[in-house]
C-alpha cells in the first residue's frame, strides 16, 4: 500500500501538464493541419514523418475534440480554435453518406473508402460538434452535435438498424455501445447541454451493472447475450480489461457530477478492481490485451501484447478511483501503471508515445498514428488527469 502526499499530487499535475502541452500536441499539432483539404494528417512514423495520408473519420472526430476542449479549458490559443475548424469542416463535407451514416475511412480530399457496420463515428462526431460549438459560439455546430446524438440514441437503443455483422444464430451485444454513450452523453452535457443526457446515461449505467458486470467471478464482459448470459464460445469468453476499465472510470466520472453518488463511486471501483486482477502482468508489468474469462486459450494472436490506449484509460481510473475514496490500493496502482506506461511507451527523443509493445515490453512497431492510433487516448489521459488533479487541490486549499 502506499498515498500519495499532496506534494506528490502537485507534482504528479505538474507532470501531466507539461507532457500534455510541451510533448504530446506539439507532435501533432500543427504540423498536422490540412490546409489544402482540411481535417487532419495524422497517419505518422516515430519522428512524425507521414506514413499514409489517407484519414480515419473517428480521429479526425478525435482531434477536433481535442483542439476545442483545449481552447476551453486550458487557453483561448486561436491556433487550437482554427485547427479545430479544420477537423469540423472537413467532417461536414466529406464524412457523411448520403443515407446520413458516417464513413469510417476517406481519402485525403475526403472520398469515400469504407464504412462500418457500427456508428462509433457518429458518436466522435457529436462530442467534436459540442465541444467545437462551444469554443467557437456557432450554434449551427451544437444544433448538428443534438441532432446526430439523437440518431446515435436510436442506432444505441435498437430504434435504428444497421446493416448487421453476424446472422441471428448467436445473438450478442457489446459493452462498447453503452459505453461510449455515456461518455458522448457526459461531453455532450458538460459543453453545450442537452435534456436528453441525464436519463440515457441512467440506462446505459444500469445496462453495464445489470448485463456485463459478474459479481459471482469478478469479471466485466465484454460481449455477452441478450439477456446479459455469458456466451460459453471463444468471442463470448473473451474479455478486455482495458476496455472495461474505461468504462469504470466513466461511471467514477458520473458519480463526481453526482456528488459523489456512493453507489456508482461502488460500481466503478469493483469493475477496475475486478479487472486489474484479470488484466495486470505480474511478470512483466503492463496491461494484457485479451484474456479469457475462464482461463483458456484466447483466440487472437495479440492477446498479449501491450498497446497504448489501455494504459491510459487504466491511468486515469486508477487516479480518479484514489482522488474520490482515498483508497491508499488506487495509489499503489496508479504508481505502477503510471510508472510502467511513461517508461515504455513514450518517446522520449520524438515525443508522444509507441502504440504497440510485445509483452516484455519491447516496440513492436514505430508508428504513433494510424487508423486506430490519434491525438486522442493519450493527450486526453493527460488532460483529464491534469484537471481532476486541479480541482482536487483547489479543494483541499479550501479545507
Amino acid at each position: 500500500m502506499m498515498k500519495y502526499s499532496q506534494q506528490d499530487l502537485i507534482a504528479l499535475q505538474d507532470f501531466y501538464k507539461k507532457q500534455l502541452l510541451n510533448d504530446t500536441v506539439p507532435f501533432w499539432f500543427p504540423r498536422s493541419f490540412d490546409r489544402e483539404h482540411g481535417g487532419f494528417l495524422l497517419m505518422r512514423g516515430a519522428d512524425g514523418e507521414l506514413i499514409d495520408d489517407d484519414k480515419a473519420v473517428w480521429i479526425q472526430g478525435r482531434a477536433t475534440w481535442l483542439l476545442s476542449t483545449l481552447y476551453n479549458t486550458v487557453e483561448k490559443k486561436e491556433e487550437w480554435l482554427q485547427g479545430a475548424k479544420l477537423g469540423y469542416d472537413f467532417l461536414n463535407k466529406f464524412c457523411f453518406d448520403t443515407d446520413g451514416q458516417m464513413f469510417f475511412h476517406v481519402t485525403r480530399d475526403g472520398k469515400p473508402i469504407r464504412k462500418r457496420r457500427y456508428f462509433f463515428s457518429e458518436t466522435f462526431y457529436v462530442i467534436a460538434a459540442a465541444t467545437y460549438a462551444k469554443a467557437s459560439g456557432n450554434e449551427e455546430a451544437a444544433e448538428k452535435a443534438r441532432r446526430v446524438f439523437g440518431e446515435c440514441i436510436a442506432y444505441a437503443s435498437g430504434e435504428k438498424k444497421m446493416l448487421p455483422k453476424f446472422t441471428e444464430t448467436r445473438r450478442s451485444k457489446g459493452i462498447g455501445v453503452p459505453m461510449i454513450m455515456i461518455n458522448t452523453a457526459q461531453q455532450l452535457r458538460e459543453t453545450i447541454g442537452d435534456p436528453r443526457c441525464d436519463e440515457w446515461i441512467q440506462k446505459w449505467i444500469a445496462e453495464i451493472e445489470k448485463d456485463f458486470v459478474k459479481d459471482d467471478i469478478k469479471c466485466v464482459m465484454e460481449h455477452v447475450a441478450p439477456d446479459g448470459s455469458i456466451i460459453d464460445h471463444i468471442d463470448g469468453r473473451t474479455l478486455n480489461p482495458g476496455h472495461a476499465i474505461e468504462g469504470a472510470w466513466f461511471i467514477l466520472h458520473e458519480a463526481r457530477y453526482r456528488n459523489n453518488d456512493p453507489h456508482l463511486i461502488s460500481l466503478g471501483c469493483k469493475m477496475l478492481d475486478y479487472m486489474w486482477e484479470r488484466g495486470w502482468d505480474k511478470e512483466y508489468g503492463g496491461i494484457l490485451y485479451f484474456r479469457d474469462v475462464y482461463s483458456k486459450p484466447v483466440q487472437e494472436y495479440w492477446q498479449d501484447m501491450k498497446f497504448w490506449w489501455p494504459h491510459n484509460e487504466v491511468i486515469i481510473a486508477t487516479l480518479l478511483a484514489y482522488l474520490m475514496t482515498g483508497n491508499e490500493k488506487y495509489a499503489g496502482w496508479h504508481k505502477l501503471v503510471h510508472d510502467y506506461a511513461y517508461q515504455k511507451f513514450h518517446d522520449a527523443k520524438n515525443g508522444e508515445w509507441f502504440g504497440y509493445l510485445h509483452r516484455d515490453g519491447t516496440v513492436a512497431q514505430t508508428a504513433k498514428g494510424n487508423l486506430y492510433k490519434g491525438p486522442f487516448h493519450l493527450p486526453r489521459q493527460e488532460w483529464y488527469c491534469t484537471q481532476i488533479l486541479n480541482q482536487h487541490l483547489e479543494h483541499a486549499i479550501k479545507q
